[in-house]
This record gives C-alpha cells, sequence and structure tokens, in this order.
C-alpha cells in the first residue's frame, strides 16, 4: 500500500478541478466541435489526429492549429522532462527528504499536472480560444493544491519551463500566437493563495 493516500475530500477536489471549460464557445463551434473537446477533456487524453481532421471538416478554421497541436501533443514527454529539469534545477533538493515533492509519489503527481496542463493548453490553442479556462474548475485546483500543500512556486517554475520549452519546438513566426495560451494558465496559478 502506498504512503501517499488520498483522503475522500482530496477526491472529490479531484474531480472537481477541472480546469477547462467550453462553455463560451457555444457561439463559435458547431456542438459535435465542441463534444469532441469536452470527450477528450473527460478522458484526459490530447486529441488524436482523427479527432483534429474531424473537427477541421466541421470547423476548417482550426486547421493553422492542428501542426502546432500535434507538435505539443507528439512532444509531450521531452517538454515535461525539461520541465521537471528546470524545477529540480531551481529547487534542487525539493524531492528529497523534507522536500515540499517528497516522497516519489508526491513529485510524481506534480510531474503529471505538467503532462494535464500542457494537455489543457493544447484544447485553447486547438480552438483557437483562449478563453479555454474554467473559474470554478481553477478555484477546486486552488483548493486540491491547498489540501496537498503543493509547492507553488515550484508549480508556477514548471508550467513556465513548459512555455519556454513548447515555444522553442515553435516556428518563430507562430510563438507570440500562442505565448498566451500558456500565460492565462501561469497567470492563474499565480493567483492561488
Amino acid at each position: 500500500m502506498s504512503q501517499f493516500q488520498l483522503t475522500e475530500k482530496v477526491r472529490e477536489l479531484i474531480e472537481k478541478a477541472r480546469i477547462v471549460s467550453f462553455s463560451t464557445w457555444q457561439n463559435v463551434y458547431a456542438a459535435e466541435v465542441i463534444q469532441t473537446f469536452q470527450m477528450a477533456d473527460d478522458r484526459r487524453h490530447y486529441l488524436t489526429d482523427a479527432e483534429l481532421q474531424e473537427m477541421q471538416i466541421v470547423a476548417p478554421a482550426i486547421a493553422k492549429s492542428i501542426p502546432i497541436v500535434q507538435l505539443l501533443r507528439d512532444r509531450v514527454s521531452e517538454i515535461v522532462d525539461e520541465a521537471r529539469a528546470e524545477v529540480l534545477k531551481v529547487f534542487p533538493n525539493i524531492t528529497q527528504a523534507g522536500g515540499s515533492l517528497y516522497p516519489a509519489e508526491r513529485a510524481n503527481a506534480c510531474w503529471r499536472d505538467f503532462w494535464h496542463f500542457l494537455r489543457c493548453i493544447t484544447y485553447g490553442i486547438a480552438g483557437q480560444r483562449p478563453d479555454y479556462l474554467s473559474t470554478e474548475g481553477l478555484q477546486y485546483m486552488n483548493l486540491l493544491y491547498q489540501e496537498l500543500q503543493v509547492p507553488l512556486d515550484a508549480m508556477v517554475v514548471g508550467l513556465e519551463a513548459i512555455k519556454t520549452a513548447s515555444l522553442k519546438r515553435v516556428e518563430v513566426d507562430r510563438r507570440s500566437e500562442i505565448a498566451p495560451y500558456f500565460d492565462r494558465l501561469i497567470e492563474q496559478l499565480k493567483l492561488f493563495a
């Protein structure tokens, strides 16, 4: 049995900490496009090539975002590895005994959050909607992070590193276009108590 047991309260907060919302997209996208995004989020997976192609048929405007979304999805492991390395560089003892990401299960949960942060950001990029965040979901994530005593300073460093690692993989002329999708989430995380 793992030392890292989740209480009932934490499990409830995890379920409610859904940081993406497609509720403001109805005036822009057909119901089937929004449903594809929602199903991907419900399953907590990145959009597949097939899903992106299906959405593009109904919403041709998303075509220009598809290569970036595919690139970030396909390079997520490298991007998260770079973000983890940056966190460990800035906070060298964070995963050691007494550190705020100790034991290993705590650290692994944070690295998984990095993976999910990038997943959520790719939804915003795919839909060309910087308003992809859920205020309510972020409030629950804040409560979850407080409950688990997640080191917010390290998470912000990690998210900024995700942005840096992602942007360096994107064509130079597209970087300023997608940076705001990262900045939105970074700004929200910085507001956590």
